[in-house]
């Protein structure tokens, strides 16, 4: 946002602080955005969403338990349904670079929302006696559990509203050309080198398996993400917070957004470590490295047209080179493995920041949450682009089975006819000759034209067991 030339005083427990005149935070924010100018990475919109809404579900419960007045409580939920909804995201302009509990961003979103709830009923920001960002907004919390909490929270969510449909959609693409290529027999490969007979469709089947797994994984990382920090307030043990405090807040969090959130049953392990986010994002680092695998092979099974492999045609989608005319280039792919190699960098900083946990309270947790949702975010559009721009498109071609009977690998299925050597060996003679394995073994073997028929028909090497 512009920041405004007019300023206001408000006031936090350092003393006074000028802030533009026209932002809903603070005194607090407004030193954290003196504090750290260190980039230009915000918290996303998911994060400040999942916050706002702890801090609505507190609101509702306080008033349920009379802790704060009902006209209070009322307007604090209104304002931080509003937060939640992105209508104030210019006021939330803090670093992700931080103090390392993220106090700041809290305080950020205290601030917000105390200043918009003031307004509601009638008062001017910065009035703290109408509604306090620390004493009403922020009742029965600390920074140390909501963060996480909200990190938790807004991971969760797009995992389940974003992540697991596109994946879900690209399996089902996949599993759709596994079936289309079915009938295309063409060579394997192992070591980059010829092997026995493939289907096209199996190699397909193959990447729609990886997808299958990766939501399993996602489920499994999902309900270990379930269980949330909120309730153990400082330092895990809970203090200055109603010991239902967090059951009722959850509960009511739970039927806002549709997850099952638990309180942690361990709070010293819930504020102190990252591991359930350190164990999602290995997850997502997974994802990715399968992304790369389906990638590359999209890649390098569409390559030449004429000089490559060739056996399957990628949709063309823009002109590939500024100089070569007609050139066309995979580019889904590449920006496919390009978003892998990102998330797995993300899951080394999440690595570092889940080791940073001294004693009773871990301290990176912003450019954890970062990291975690960036990569949440980008293996969604990702997946949704490669399944549209690509996977859809892709066509098999005749180069494949083209190559299949000179394929030297066929010799394997002579093994059982005439033994592994003179298998070996007619292999080796087809290489130095160029004939095919069908052309030496009727040559050096007794088998007819009828038994070679039968056992080096490629299509039952792709299904022996049939």
């Amino acid at each position: 946002m512009a920041v405004s030339t007019i300023t206001r005083v408000e006031k936090d427990s350092m003393g006074q602080m000028e802030v533009p005149e026209d932002a809903y935070y603070g005194a607090s924010t407004q030193r954290a955005v003196l504090n750290f100018p260190i980039s230009q990475l915000r918290f996303p919109r998911s994060f400040i969403r999942a916050l706002s809404l702890i801090k609505l579900c507190a609101a509702e419960a306080n008033k349920d338990f009379g802790d704060v007045d009902a006209k209070v409580a009322d307007a604090i939920v209104k304002a931080a349904n509003e937060v939640a909804e992105g209508k104030f995201d210019v006021h939330f302009p803090l670093d992700i670079f931080q103090t390392g509990s993220g106090t700041s961003t809290n305080m950020n979103a205290n601030e917000v929302i105390a200043n918009r709830a003031i307004e509601i009923l009638g008062g001017k920001r910065g009035d703290r006696n109408l509604v306090h960002p620390n004493d009403h907004v922020n009742y029965g919390m600390s920074s140390n559990d909501a963060i996480p909490t909200a990190i938790h929270v807004a991971a969760l969510l797009e995992i389940k509203d974003k992540l697991i449909p596109a994946l879900e959609l690209l399996e089902k693409s996949l599993a759709k050309k596994a079936d289309e290529f079915w009938p295309v027999v063409k060579t394997g490969r192992t070591h980059l080198q010829d092997a026995t007979p493939i289907r096209l469709g199996q190699e397909f089947k193959g990447y729609a398996g990886q997808i299958e797994r990766a939501i399993i994984r996602l489920n499994k990382a999902s309900d270990r993400l379930s269980e949330v920090a909120l309730g153990g307030t400082a330092v895990g043990t809970g203090i200055n917070s109603r010991p239902e405090f967090a059951g009722k807040v959850l509960a009511k969090l739970s039927k806002y957004t549709g997850l099952k959130l638990k309180e942690s049953s361990n709070h010293f392990q819930a504020q102190s470590t990252l591991d359930e986010i350190v164990d999602a994002s290995g997850a997502l680092k997974t994802i990715a490295v399968s992304f790369l695998k389906i990638a590359n092979d999209v890649r390098w099974l569409g390559s030449g047209p004429r000089a490559g492999f060739g056996e399957i045609a990628l949709p063309e989608v823009q002109p590939g080179s500024s100089i070569m005319p007609g050139k066309v280039n995979p580019v889904i792919a590449e920006s496919v493995c390009m978003v892998a190699a990102q998330v797995i960098g993300n899951d080394l900083t999440v690595t570092i920041a889940g080791q940073s946990g001294n004693f009773e309270l871990n301290v990176m947790m912003p450019v954890a949450a970062y990291n975690l949702l960036q990569s949440v975010e980008l293996l969604a559009s990702s997946a949704e682009n490669f399944r549209k721009q690509c996977i859809d498109g892709l066509k098999a071609t005749e180069k494949g089975p083209e190559m299949v009977e000179r394929g030297l690998a066929l010799c394997t299925a002579l093994v059982p006819e005439i033994g592994y050597d003179k298998s070996a060996a007619i292999s080796h003679h087809a290489a130095k000759s160029g004939k095919t394995i069908r052309e030496v073994a009727k040559e050096e073997t007794s088998l007819t034209d009828a038994d070679l028929k039968r056992i080096l028909d490629p299509s039952k090497m792709t299904e022996p067991g049939l």
